[in-house]
This record gives structure tokens, sequence and C-alpha cells, in this order.
């Protein structure tokens, strides 16, 4: 089977764990990598035996040799970029948040599909084998409907300005960095909600350093999301069920193990993943690829389009504008 030919675009810390996980996917080479700083894009290619190291994006994207690009640079440049590889004919996996906003994000789905181009938001959670254990046990109905749902990511960060979590031209704040993963959970797992409640503290810089959301379902059902720059909080997931409940360990984002509680008996299973995680949103690319699929078929472009509307709609309860 022929190798897909990796390349990566923004050269930062996800990159280096991607690029280290994409390392043990079978029929996967990193091919080329680039940054606007040349020396960063060779001392990474050196580092993670990459054929190539280019000191501008364009030069990457224009590379016959490189069937899909990584995009994992700053969430501000996800359109841009996205748009420039699409209309190069280069599959894109592209790092979360997708775009800024609802209406990018319609742009970019939309020369995908009229380029039938692959093009997936890289929500690494959704392919990670606790999660879809998860999903799968809900789905059975054996625990019974959802009740409710708790989910929290929050982690003390120094506050500077200038980096990216504080800085507004940046795309900076707590619900698009760390937000997204308690609202991704909860409309995995319900769908969309009827209401949205959302609050919000800011930093001096004006973007949210702390997020509090409500959604609302039908039948009383809720979920309480958090997302905070200010404190360090348990990153679970509990998930409340008519016969029982199901806590995702921390941090709930990334390979963890599932407890389940049902009949007084309290199981934790866990799951043995080897590599930071990566790895498994990496292979199914792969296969999406190979099977000459422009969408992926766990975590659609239309699931993508939700995701960025309920953030849009929290961003406007919190009065959250870029």
């Amino acid at each position: 089977m022929k190798k897909i030919n990796w390349g990566i675009i923004g050269l930062g810390k996800i990159a280096n764990k991607f690029a280290n996980d994409l390392a043990e996917v079978e029929d996967a080479k990193l091919y080329a990598v680039a940054s606007r700083n040349r020396e960063k894009a060779e001392e990474f290619a050196l580092n993670h035996q990459a054929e190539l190291a280019y000191g501008a994006y364009s030069q990457l994207i224009e590379d016959a040799n490189i069937d899909v690009i990584y995009i994992a640079t700053p969430h501000i440049f996800h359109y841009e970029l996205t748009l420039e590889c699409l209309k190069n004919g280069k599959a894109v996996l592209c790092e979360k948040p997708f775009a800024m906003n609802t209406g990018q994000a319609l742009e970019m789905i939309k020369v995908s599909r009229s380029k039938n181009v692959f093009l997936m938001e890289a929500l690494w959670t959704k392919f990670l084998p606790h999660f879809e254990f998860a999903e799968e046990k809900l789905k059975s109905g054996e625990m019974g409907k959802i009740k409710s749902i708790k989910a929290d990511f929050g982690f003390k960060a120094e506050f500077d300005e200038t980096k990216r979590l504080f800085n507004k031209s940046l795309g900076g704040g707590s619900l698009l960095d760390i937000g997204i993963y308690p609202v991704f959970l909860a409309y995995s797992l319900l769908g969309m909600p009827e209401e949205i409640q959302a609050s919000a503290e800011f930093s001096e810089t004006g973007v949210d350093s702390s997020c509090q959301i409500r959604f609302k379902y039908t039948g009383q059902v809720q979920a309480e999301l958090y997302s905070t720059f200010k404190e360090k909080t348990p990153t679970i997931a509990e998930i409340e069920l008519e016969k029982g409940k199901m806590i995702i360990n921390e941090r709930f984002h990334e390979p963890t193990s599932v407890t389940i509680i049902e009949e007084g008996k309290e199981e934790t299973k866990e799951f043995g993943v080897q590599t930071t995680g990566y790895y498994f949103e990496a292979a199914h690319v792969g296969r999406m690829l190979t099977q000459g699929k422009t969408e992926s078929d766990q975590w659609s472009l239309d699931h993508t389009k939700d995701l960025m509307q309920l953030l849009d709609k929290i961003r406007e309860q919190i009065g959250l504008e870029y």
C-alpha cells in the first residue's frame, strides 16, 4: 500500500505531539514541514525525520508530493490556510477550533465539497478509544437515558498579553482554546440544545478567562460546562443516567479511563493507549483518504458546522467579538 505523505504547517507544541504519533501510524510518512522561521522548520524536520523543511507555508502547500496537510497554527490562520490548501487540491486536517466563526467554517466546507477534497476538523477526542467506548455504552441504552452532564476544563495560565491564550488578535480566550472540549462532549452525547445560557469573566485584554455554559434539552436534561485559565480544575465529565453514572476521568479530552457506577458496583475501564493520542485521528484520516472519502464518517463537516454555531451563540451571549 502506498504511504500517505503528510505535511505540517505550524510547528508548535501540538505539532510536535502529532508528529511523534504520526510516526507510529502504518502507511503514513511525515514528508515536509513548514514554519515562517526556516531554522525552526529545519530543526523540526530533523527531530521528526521529515524529508523537507520549508520557510514559507506556500512552498509546502504547492509541493506535489504531499497528500494531506495538518494545520496546527493559531486558529486565526485556519480559514486562510485551509482555503489555500483546498484550492491546491490538498486534503486538510485542521486543528480545532476549525475557524473563528460559522461564516468562515461554511466557506471552508463549501470549497471542500465543491472541489471534492478531503477536509476534517482535528477534534482528536472523537477518535480516542475511551471516548468511543463511552459513546457506544451510552448509545446502547443499557444504563437508560442521560439525565445530566457536567464537564469542565481548567488550568492556571500565566497572564501574558502577548501570548496566544490572552491575545485577542490571536483568537485568545478559554472558550475557543479549551471550552470547546466540554461543548463538543455535550453536543456529541446530546446533540444541539434547545436553549443556551452563558456567562464569562474577562481578562484585561478583552478575552474570556473563564466561561460558564448551560445547555438545556427537552425533558429537563441539562449540561453544565465550564472552562477557565484561572485555576486547575478536575477536567472530568460526569454523566448522570437513569440507571447509574458514567465518569470520564481526568483529563477527559485525552487518553484516560472511564468509570461506570451501576447497581451499587463501580468499575473502571482502562484502555492502554501507548501514544499521546493523536495517533487515532491521524490513522482515521489515512483510512478515509485510502477509501477515497472527502469527509470523515465519524466527525463530518456538518458536525463541525454545528459545533461552530454553538461556539458562536455562546460568544454572542458573553459579548466576545474578534
